[in-house]
């Protein structure tokens, strides 16, 4: 995707995400105009910009704010081409324990990002959900699915004469993110056991790099309204766990408040409205017979009424192998 001279924001900026994205901007978008970083922590603002130099990455801004605050937000996207919506409160039993929190930033705070996009004309924005937004069981999950319906939703605000178009990216575990197991692992090996929830757990497997990918692609793809799910492997936490640490002893503490066996990215519901491409999938919405429209559509070959996108069924699957050779070469990057 050309990004020439385009000004883009991420809220939630200065989290995993927010990082491989500069990452990739600086190696594969050359001529890029503005790249604002909007996020409320400080000090992770302040270790990006020791990182990332606006000396010597003339490009980079660096914008305190928090998406519950819609003044702050209006202020941050003056000038503003392309958002990401990256921020979210995304721990699944902090959600559980403090679920108004939760609702407060990936609920309202959605609604902030999508209001002030419309009203300052944004051309387009692309938000992240997770594969815990379908069929959700947990707090975040309903929240992150909520939050998918928003986007989705706001795009007949274009009936009206709005050019803003709105898109959502779905995936999986992001391997190496802050709190995600990758990293958790690491943290307790010493100890000489990991617990283990339960020993059939699956999990869906992205890199980083994967998940801006995507990002890239739906940006360049969407219409509006589209859901994008990247197809992705799995893998069973225990040989996760046995890659990581094949000398520690396994402790099975079992499934945590709000957490599944397995995860879904696509639903029965949703296979009606699915249709398959090279890389990923993408559910299309059901407002304005838009499930059926040709330039949403494009060369999409539409799934089967029983197909469903689950962790635990998947055709694709990560061998440990793989795992160690990922690890192997995005160990530092991760552990920054």
């Amino acid at each position: 995707m050309n990004l020439s001279n385009k000004t883009i924001l991420v809220t939630g900026g200065t989290g995993s995400f927010g990082k491989s994205l500069i990452d990739q901007i600086i190696k594969k978008h050359k001529g890029i105009k503005k790249l604002i970083i909007y996020s409320r922590d400080e000090l992770k603002q302040f270790n990006l910009s020791k990182k990332y130099s606006d000396k010597k990455y003339k490009f980079l801004r660096f914008f305190i704010g928090d998406v519950r605050d819609f003044k702050r937000l209006d202020w941050a996207l003056k000038e503003v081409d392309i958002v990401i919506h990256a921020a979210a409160l995304k721990q699944v039993p902090a959600a559980e324990y403090n679920p108004i929190e939760a609702i407060k930033t990936n609920i309202l705070g959605a609604q902030n990002v999508i209001q002030v996009c419309l009203e300052k004309n944004i051309k387009k924005v692309v938000a992240l959900s997770t594969d815990k937004a379908c069929a959700p069981i947990n707090l975040y999950g309903a929240t992150k699915l909520a939050s998918d319906k928003l986007f989705v939703a706001s795009n007949t605000s274009y009936a009206g004469g709005q050019i803003t178009r709105f898109s959502v990216v779905r995936y999986g575990n992001v391997m190496g993110s802050r709190g995600s197991i990758l990293p958790y692992f690491f943290s307790i090996k010493n100890k000489g056991f990991l617990p283990i929830t339960d020993k059939r757990m699956t999990r869906f497997m992205i890199s980083l790099e994967e998940g801006v990918d995507l990002v890239w692609e739906a940006m360049q793809d969407m219409i509006g309204g589209e859901i994008y799910v990247k197809k992705i492997p799995s893998m069973k936490v225990i040989d996760i766990a046995k890659t990581i640490a094949p000398d520690c002893k396994h402790n099975f503490v079992g499934i945590r408040p709000g957490e599944k066996l397995h995860e879904q990215m696509i639903g029965l519901e949703d296979a009606p409205y699915t249709y398959e491409y090279p890389d990923y999938y993408k559910i299309l919405p059901q407002i304005n017979d838009w499930d059926k429209d040709k330039k949403r559509i494009k060369n999409g070959k539409k799934v089967s009424e029983d197909f469903f996108y689950s962790s635990n069924t998947n055709d694709l699957w990560m061998t440990n192998k793989e795992l160690k050779n990922w690890i192997d070469n995005n160990f530092i990057k991760f552990e920054q």
